[in-house]
């Protein structure tokens, strides 16, 4: 199934029934007086948050929801049945907006969740209520209230523990695949990742938490250029990210444009992510000897703030500490 994480949809709330206007009409009763009964209430639009659920394909060829209008009342005082609301299920992690002021409405991010979005229709109210001591056989009835309607855009951001973020080809979804059940697709040319990944590492029966592998940032990511811009949105649930830099070429200046490129374009799409948590992974390490890994490491101590690690997804190597580190991290 096609990933999608934006669409824009319109929704409508089912009209109240109209209320009737009735009188009695049988043989042996002289002057039944009135007896039209109140209409229905119309069916409402809710959201739910569904577990399994990842993409809003769905909603690509469909954008127009309504739901359940309330019946008509009847005569003998009969009540018309309210509309069936209308329940739109999407994944968890879906954000709603309305699409004309842009207005945050809710942030669906717990499984099973439900948020009523548009109110049905009152219902109409049938010749009865209108009844007095001097107007026994009222002629008068009203219809049912419309149902609210409103244009949604709804916004699918992964929910994650950890991201992987970095150039293309950098490595992030081998590690993905190295440190979880996940098999992203993996090949040597730019873009492999075209979708976000999801990856669980289990560190025990009780403890595990989630791998977000972004697809690649280029520089003018933040701008439109490459496929990144599409998903920086994904990363910004996450309460840590791992900056996975491709050291083969043992170039230190290589190594520092890399993470100035990544930071540039994270500060430039949403300064809020620049306060997160971000470490620095540096893959590959199976390429270079032991003493261009000391030399390498020696350089990047004096240049680079807050934690890093160096791995191999190939022989494994640091893959276990970066774990339990994440762990610790977590408060897992």
């Amino acid at each position: 199934m096609k990933f999608i994480d934006e669409a824009i949809i319109s929704v409508k709330a089912g009209n109240g029934g109209s209320g009737c206007m009735s009188f009695r009409r049988e043989k042996y009763i002289p002057f039944g007086g009135p007896d039209g009964g109140d209409g229905g209430d119309g069916g409402s639009v809710i959201l739910k948050a569904k577990d399994g659920l990842n993409t809003l394909a769905d909603f690509r060829n469909r954008s127009k929801f309504i739901a359940e209008n309330g019946q008509a009342g009847g005569s003998k005082n009969k009540k018309g049945r309210n509309g069936n609301n209308l329940i739109i299920e999407l994944p968890v992690g879906t954000v709603i907006y309305d699409n004309n002021t842009e207005e945050l409405i809710c942030d669906l991010d717990k499984n099973q969740q439900t948020e009523k979005i548009v109110d049905g229709g009152k219902h109409g109210l049938g010749n009865t209520h209108f009844k007095t001591s001097t107007n026994r056989a009222p002629r008068k009835k009203t219809t049912g209230e419309k149902g609210e309607e409103m244009d949604l855009k709804i916004i699918l951001k992964v929910l994650a523990d950890v991201g992987l973020i970095g150039l293309p080809n950098a490595g992030k979804s081998s590690l993905l695949s190295a440190i979880s059940m996940a098999k992203p697709k993996i090949a040597d040319y730019a873009f492999t990742t075209l979708n976000p990944n999801l990856g669980v590492v289990i560190i025990n029966d009780y403890q595990k938490f989630v791998v977000a592998d972004i697809p690649g940032l280029i520089k003018g990511a933040s701008q439109g250029a490459g496929l990144g811009i599409q998903f920086l949105k994904h990363i910004s649930r996450t309460k840590l990210l791992l900056h996975i830099i491709d050291i083969v070429n043992n170039d230190i200046s290589k190594i520092m444009d890399d993470i100035d490129i990544i930071f540039n374009e994270l500060n430039k799409f949403d300064d809020y992510l620049i306060g997160k948590d971000r470490w620095y992974v540096f893959n590959k390490t199976d390429m270079l000897s032991k003493k261009q890994l000391d030399e390498l490491e020696k350089n990047i101590l004096d240049k680079i703030k807050g934690e890093y690690f160096l791995t191999s997804t190939k022989t494994k190597d640091g893959l276990d500490g970066l774990c339990n580190k994440i762990k610790e991290h977590l408060n897992l």
